[in-house]
C-alpha cells in the first residue's frame, strides 16, 4: 500500500508538531503554520498506508510578494516540509508539491517560492534555483561617529519601524508585503523581540531613520535586514561591529542588497570583504510567464527578508 495524498484537518496538528518537532530545531513552525486562516487546505500531507500516522508534509504559504516593477501579487511560499527519517526516498514530497501546485494554481498564485539547502529535491517537480548575493569579512576595528543617536530599538519604535520597512521596500523586488500580524508574529519568530534590533535616531527631531537587524551565527555576526536613510547605515554598521568584537566575534556577514549606498557603508563594519554567491533559492512559475518570474528574482536590489521566511 502506498501513502494517501491529502489535505490537513484540525484533527492532525497534534500529529504535524510532532513531526516538525523531530525533523527542525525550530519551535516557531506551529506559530507560523496558525498566521494563515486556510492553514488546513494549504498544508498537503502523505499520510501512511496504516492510516496512524503522517509521512510527510508540505505547506504552501500564500504571500504578497513584489514583482520586478515593484507591485505586489500573490505568491505560493513553499515552507515547512517535513519527512519522517523512515519514510524517505519514496518520493512523498514529490506527490505533495504536485497537490500544492495544483491549489496554488487555483487559487491565482503567480509564481512560487521557496528557500533550501536540497534544490534536487526541488528540481524535478519544477523549481529552479536563482542566485542570491551576500558580503562577509573581517570585522574592522574603527568605530564611526556621526549625526545620529544609535541604540536598542524598544516596542514603542514599532509603528515606525514598520514605516520604515515600508517605505524602503514600497518598490523593491522579490520582497513580501508585511501585514500587522506578520509584524505581530512572523518577524518575531526569525529575529526575535524588537529591542534586539537597532535603530538610528536623528539627533535633532528625534525621529528614527533608520533600523537595523543582525544576529550572531555561530563565530559570525550576520546582518539581516536595514530600512532607512543610507546616511546612517554606516553607524548602525559599526554599532554592530562594537557589539560583535564585545561579545568575541571576528568576522561578519552582510545580506543586504547590493546597492551603492550599501557598498559605500561597508568598510564601517568589514574589512578583507568579499561578495560571495549562493543558490538557496528557488521559484516555479504558476500564472506568470517563466521571464516575468525570472525578472523579478534577478533584478537589482531584489531581495526576501529572512524574516519573511515561510
Amino acid at each position: 500500500m502506498t501513502a494517501v495524498i491529502r489535505t490537513a484537518t484540525a484533527a492532525d496538528d497534534p500529529a504535524l508538531a510532532a513531526l516538525w518537532q523531530r525533523c527542525f530545531d525550530a519551535p516557531q513552525i506551529v506559530d507560523l503554520h496558525a498566521l494563515d486562516p486556510d492553514r488546513h487546505r494549504h498544508t498537503f500531507i502523505a499520510q501512511n498506508a496504516s492510516g496512524d500516522g503522517i509521512d510527510a508534509v508540505v505547506v504552501y504559504v500564500p504571500r504578497l510578494i513584489r514583482d520586478a516593477s515593484g507591485t505586489p501579487h500573490r505568491v505560493g511560499g513553499i515552507g515547512s516540509v517535513a519527512t519522517r527519517p523512515e519514510a524517505r526516498g519514496q518520493g512523498l514530497v514529490r506527490r505533495l508539491l504536485v497537490a500544492a501546485e495544483r491549489t496554488m494554481t487555483a487559487e491565482e498564485c503567480a509564481w512560487s517560492l521557496l528557500f533550501t539547502g536540497t534544490p534536487g529535491v526541488y528540481r524535478g517537480s519544477g523549481w529552479q534555483e536563482f542566485a542570491g548575493t551576500y558580503t562577509e569579512g573581517t570585522l574592522a576595528a574603527s568605530p564611526v561617529a556621526g549625526g545620529f543617536r544609535i541604540r536598542e530599538a524598544t516596542d514603542q519604535d514599532a509603528a515606525e519601524v514598520a514605516a520604515l520597512h515600508h517605505a524602503y521596500n514600497a518598490k523593491r523586488p522579490l520582497s513580501s508585503v508585511r501585514a500587522p500580524e506578520d509584524w505581530a508574529v512572523r518577524v518575531p519568530a526569525w529575529y526575535g523581540p524588537l529591542d534586539r534590533s537597532l535603530v538610528a535616531e536623528d539627533r535633532g527631531s528625534g525621529a528614527l531613520v533608520g533600523w537595523l537587524v543582525a544576529q550572531h551565527e555561530g563565530e559570525c555576526v550576520e546582518v539581516r535586514e536595514f530600512a532607512g536613510a543610507p546616511e546612517c547605515l554606516g553607524e548602525l554598521f559599526a554599532a554592530v561591529g562594537e557589539r560583535g568584537r564585545a561579545a568575541g566575534l571576528g568576522r561578519a556577514r552582510v545580506r543586504l542588497p547590493d546597492d551603492p549606498e550599501v557598498r559605500a557603508a561597508l568598510p564601517a563594519l568589514l574589512t578583507e570583504a568579499r561578495q560571495m554567491t549562493e543558490h538557496v533559492g528557488m521559484a516555479r512559475p504558476l500564472r506568470a510567464s517563466a521571464e516575468a518570474v525570472r525578472a523579478t528574482v534577478t533584478a537589482p536590489g531584489a531581495v526576501h527578508w529572512y524574516g519573511d521566511c515561510f
